[in-house]
């Protein structure tokens, strides 16, 4: 039991009914703003700089510069999804039921959406500590300060910030050919020509079509937007490892040239579309469980 601290804020969970696992939640590559230092997580959310640390059923946390509340912290880790009732749908086979036994409290977090774009234009072809690298000197140069705990972090610049660079000073944070999209996509997102806060109320194929007009962002970009900030939990993003996971314990569904090879257009449809029925209304969840399961499995 860790010793009560008066300086934190304190979220007591029921973890038969509200199962959490900050652990895999923060690490399982869903989200790059996030580090654990000395036992504690330190993210920057929305603004805010938030200081996390589990023990069993406690959740202990801190928001600066003001304290955002209880709700703030529930709603991000989403704390609101019935996670039995999901992983008990999910459960469809010894593949999946591995995933859910070593990882069971993992949960999808709500990202802004926003940011969580701008994210993965930036994970197109790139490593986590890559991406977290870009995310960094984006935030570092063009964000805000925050001066907690004697260490400096950096809000995510907001649209109208980013849609005024110019490409030549972009250029110099080492994105590569990331630069042009992120510029003009924010561009876009400064003329309205879509609303990221109104994708959760769309159908799923409808909020796709609209990210797929954005600068940078494919099928794979789109489908983690949608799930990782826009509540659409049916999503299901194929990357390298998605599909080598899929091709290892579920290809008597697929043909050999779907199951090997680069993730043409058509081999992307075909295992986005059977993550989507197969699994159904939260796919979502089966794809971040698998995704972390048998990446580690393959690393460790």
């Amino acid at each position: 039991m860790i010793p009560l601290d008066n300086s934190f804020s304190q979220l007591v969970l029921d973890q038969v009914n509200t199962p959490l696992n900050l652990d895999h939640t923060l690490g399982c590559g869903q989200v790059f703003r996030w580090e654990k230092k000395d036992n504690y997580w330190y993210g920057v959310v929305d603004g805010t700089v938030i200081k996390l640390r589990q023990d069993h059923d406690r959740i202990m946390y801190k928001t600066f510069p003001k304290d955002r509340g209880e709700d703030f912290i529930r709603r991000y880790l989403r704390l609101d999804d019935d996670l039995p009732l999901i992983l008990s749908k999910i459960d469809r086979d010894a593949a999946i039921g591995r995933a859910v036994g070593a990882l069971y409290g993992l949960r999808i977090v709500r990202q802004e959406p926003w940011e969580c774009l701008i994210s993965y234009i930036c994970a197109t072809f790139s490593n986590i500590p890559r991406i977290k690298g870009m995310i960094q000197n984006i935030s570092k140069k063009f964000g805000k300060e925050i001066l907690f705990e004697n260490d400096l972090f950096y809000t995510f610049p907001d649209v109208k910030t980013l849609a005024k660079i110019t490409l030549k000073k972009l250029s110099n944070y080492k994105l590569n050919f990331k630069t042009r999209y992120i510029l003009e996509t924010s561009k876009m997102i400064k003329d309205q020509t879509i609303n990221l806060n109104a994708l959760n109320r769309l159908t799923y194929d409808a909020a796709k079509r609209q990210l797929l007009n954005l600068a940078g962002v494919g099928p794979k970009v789109a489908d983690c937007v949608l799930l990782f900030s826009a509540d659409q939990l049916e999503a299901f993003p194929v990357d390298v490892w998605m599909r080598r996971t899929i091709s290892e314990h579920y290809g008597k569904h697929f043909r050999k040239d779907v199951r090997e090879g680069n993730i043409s257009s058509r081999s992307y449809e075909q295992v986005n579309r059977f993550g989507r029925e197969y699994f159904g209304e939260f796919a979502g969840y089966a794809q971040e469980y698998l995704y972390h399961y048998y990446r580690l499995h393959r690393e460790g």
